[in-house]
Parts: C-alpha cells; structure tokens; sequence
C-alpha cells in the first residue's frame, strides 16, 4: 500500500487542493483511496463536502488513542473515496502529544491495520511539527506541491532537511517520489522560470502535469466538491485528471 504525506511548510501552495482533488480522481479511476486530514484547519475535510461539526470522532481521536481507525473513518459522497477527518480540536495535539510515549509514530501504528485501499494520501499542516512528523513516519513517498511564483523554492530546503532527519532515525523508507508544480500561468514569464528552476533542481521527480491557475478549481471547495464533480470540463479538472494518470503509471501500477 502506497502511503503518501503530501508537504511544503510553506502555506497557500496548493496542498489541500492537491490532496482533494487527486484523491477523487484516482477514486473515479477505480482506485480506492483514503484521504487523511492532519491540518488542524480541516480543509480537506469540508472540502470534500464533510460537515466538521457533524464529525463525533477524528484523526484527533485517533493520534490520542481514543479512537480506532474504524471509529474515525468517514466514507465520502465520492466514488472509491474515504476520509480520515479534521476538527478544531487537532490544534491541541502536538501539546498533548508533547510528552507522550511513541508520539511520532501513532499515526503509522493505527493505519497498520488498514486493508483494501490502495493509495493513502495525507494533508500536511503547512509546518514541520508533529503532525507532519507524524505523517512522515507513517508515510513511504513525499509529495512536495511547489507553486509557481516568486519564493516559489522557500523552504523546501528546510523540508529536505527533515525528511534526511526522519530517513536517518525514525522511517528510513521515507522517499521523496514526486514534485507538483502549482499556481502555474504559463502566459507569464515568471511561472515559466520558476517551473524551469524547479525542474532543474528536481529533475525526473517533478510530473509534468502543471495544476494551472483556475477559477472553478478555486470555487469547488466552497461547494464541498472535487473540481471534477463541479464542472469536470475546466482547465484545472483535465489537468487533476492527467496528474492522477502519472501517479498511476509511476506509484500504482503494480
């Protein structure tokens, strides 16, 4: 099973866009997918259409010990698509967690026992504390959404950074499998040097499906959709569709 903690500590690069709208994707291809909410803003979450305050157990419960896997999981309106949801009380764990036994390593111990998905994509706060710490342990491949603009590279080097740390002592199966370009407008020079830059760096690793800017894309979440249940004939739609194409071909195909 494919584990994926989809990270960039920078915030506002389209990460919560990115876990949303690939989840459902691969899901409407016939794959099941689970998606984990770990940001304690609880985008994902009412992005795909999930009431938070309907919620009576959530990824908090479960990184506490207070909850199974089974308790928290929510199925989703869409097709082949689970969720692990997010509430405001997710702000509190990294205290709680703070001196606790094995705090790094409780979401990986509760998704052991998971069976019949075969991609699991995790939603990252935009920091590189314990939730995400949490999530890298859990996780096999990072998936680094980089958006093109100007400071579009801030921070990713501190990023590399912890995921050498967490290869070194606590998940040495840790890989980073693939860069996202975001954002992209292909009608400015700006977003064309910063996709070059970041494919210079990154080489192989970035996919070459860009997500463009896109205004139905921007709209889907405040209808709690995927974009391609919104209006699937835009822009952002086709490309979330052939990004979820490469991620098949690269991580699924077996």
């Amino acid at each position: 099973m494919n584990i994926v903690a989809v990270a960039n500590q920078k915030g506002g690069v389209g990460k919560t866009t990115c876990c949303i709208n690939l989840a459902a994707e691969l899901g409407r291809r016939g794959r099941q997918v689970l998606l984990a909410d770990l940001d304690p803003q609880g985008n994902s979450t009412s992005g795909l259409g999930i009431d938070r305050n309907s919620i009576s157990k959530s990824v908090y419960d479960l990184l506490l010990g207070e909850a199974s896997l089974s308790d928290v999981l929510v199925r989703t309106p869409w097709e082949g698509l689970s969720l692990l949801p997010a509430t405001l009380d997710l702000a509190g764990a990294e205290v709680e967690l703070a001196s606790a036994m094995s705090r790094e390593t409780r979401l990986r111990r509760a998704l052991d026992g998971l069976n019949g998905v075969d991609i699991v994509l995790i939603d990252c706060p935009p920091s590189l504390g314990l939730l995400t710490l949490n999530a890298f342990v859990a996780a096999s491949k990072l998936l680094v959404p980089i958006q093109s603009e100007y400071f579009a590279l801030e921070g990713v080097g501190q990023l590399m950074r912890t995921l050498k740390l967490v290869r070194n002592y606590l998940n040495e199966r840790l890989e980073l499998a693939g860069v996202v370009l975001t954002m992209q407008d292909q009608r400015t020079r700006l977003s064309r040097e910063v996709g070059e830059e970041v494919r210079r760096q990154f080489g192989p690793l970035v996919f070459e499906t860009a997500i463009p800017r896109n205004v139905r894309l921007s709209e889907a979440p405040s209808y709690g959709k995927p974009v391609a249940y919104y209006d699937g004939s835009c822009l952002g739609a086709a490309a979330f569709a052939d990004l979820a194409g490469e991620v098949e071909e690269r991580w699924l195909r077996h």
